[in-house]
């Protein structure tokens, strides 16, 4: 994999989902720790990070945050300590697509296939261990000394915990390798990986025995696993990126929509100019109005799907005052009525 600089624009991308950080949060409410500082000049808040927010930052966002939490909490290993709370439940669709594979295996590959879903900040692979065996390698996007034991903290810990949900909690690695120095907590890995750990390594991997691959998963269905596949398909990443603005503009919209804002409202909130709004979204090839609209369609969409919900409440809850209004506006986005994509 080519190494991404810092200031490469690929790492502008919103396309990172928000579970470590809302991870991150709830841990400094947990320790009294103050969190706000972590998103200063970030235009986010720990609040875009709380109940069922499914608020989206770029990696370079996704760092800054993750450095001054690291830098704050008052407590040893956080990688670790967060990944261990997680479950297949933690992660939503892959977790199920993992769980109806016909084998480990198998759901081994899906889950380095569909890794964008969940929101993983590093770069994931497989190879052969050369023992009939598969190493699950975690690359970083961008070189960072000290962002690097984090993050592999937090995915091989929550790895681990996704591994055994789905095998038992007999499961074990053969190995784990890491390609930084032993921490102060070092023994606090062997304990939780109950195997081998070899710190100062040529890259981060765990290794897997050849018998846990050929293991049947629990709750295999293939008819289920199709649905869930095309399901995770698309929650994968779109080919058009959407840069940090858009992002933030998005997720106002999202907050205001029954209000029915306008780019000058939008601007206000964010201490821009309309003018300076205007060129922003210009420059990352969108408009306005294209947001409005998506935003709006997806939202509808998904409340359509609440058959308790009338028409004009779903029209209301988008911002139409007017049933008429919000029928032909949403025909025209998507090519047929309310009623009949209901």
């Amino acid at each position: 994999m080519q190494d991404l600089d810092i200031d490469d624009p690929r790492l502008g991308v919103a396309n990172i989902k928000s579970g470590i950080i809302a991870g991150l949060v709830a841990m400094a409410a947990e320790t009294g720790v103050p969190c706000d500082g972590w998103f200063a000049g970030l235009r986010l808040g720990p609040a875009e990070f709380s109940g069922d927010n499914a608020a989206y930052l770029s990696y370079r966002q996704a760092c800054q945050i993750v450095r001054r939490a690291v830098r704050s909490l008052p407590i040893r290993g956080p990688g670790l300590t967060l990944g261990v709370r997680q479950n297949i439940g933690h992660f939503g669709l892959l977790g199920l697509a993992m769980l109806t594979a016909p084998d480990f295996g198998q759901a081994l590959q899906l889950g380095v296939h569909y890794a964008p879903i969940t929101g993983a900040m590093m770069e994931l692979g497989l190879d052969d261990d050369g023992a009939g065996g598969v190493g699950f390698i975690a690359r970083m996007r961008s070189a960072d000394a000290e962002l690097e034991p984090f993050l592999c903290e937090e995915l091989f810990a929550s790895s681990l915990m996704l591994c055994r949900g789905l095998l038992g909690a007999g499961f074990r690695p053969r190995q784990v390798e890491l390609a930084y120095r032993e921490p102060a907590y070092g023994a606090d890995y062997a304990e939780l990986f109950d195997c081998e750990v070899r710190f100062g390594s040529p890259r981060n991997r765990v290794v897997i025995d050849a018998s846990w691959l050929r293991a049947p998963m629990p709750a295999h269905n293939t008819l289920s696993a199709q649905q869930v596949l095309a399901l995770c398909d698309e929650q994968m990443p779109a080919g058009e990126s959407r840069s940090e603005i858009v992002a933030v503009v998005e997720r106002l919209l999202r907050r205001r929509l029954a209000e029915n804002p306008r780019l000058v409202d939008i601007a206000e909130e964010l201490h821009l100019t309309e003018r300076t709004l205007r060129r922003q979204l210009q420059a990352a090839q969108t408009s306005f109005t294209t947001l409005h609209d998506r935003v709006r369609t997806e939202s509808a969409r998904a409340l359509l799907a609440d058959h308790t919900l009338s028409i004009a409440h779903v029209g209301a809850a988008v911002g139409f005052r007017d049933a008429r209004e919000f029928r032909r506006a949403f025909k025209r986005w998507t090519g047929v009525a309310p009623r009949e994509m209901r």
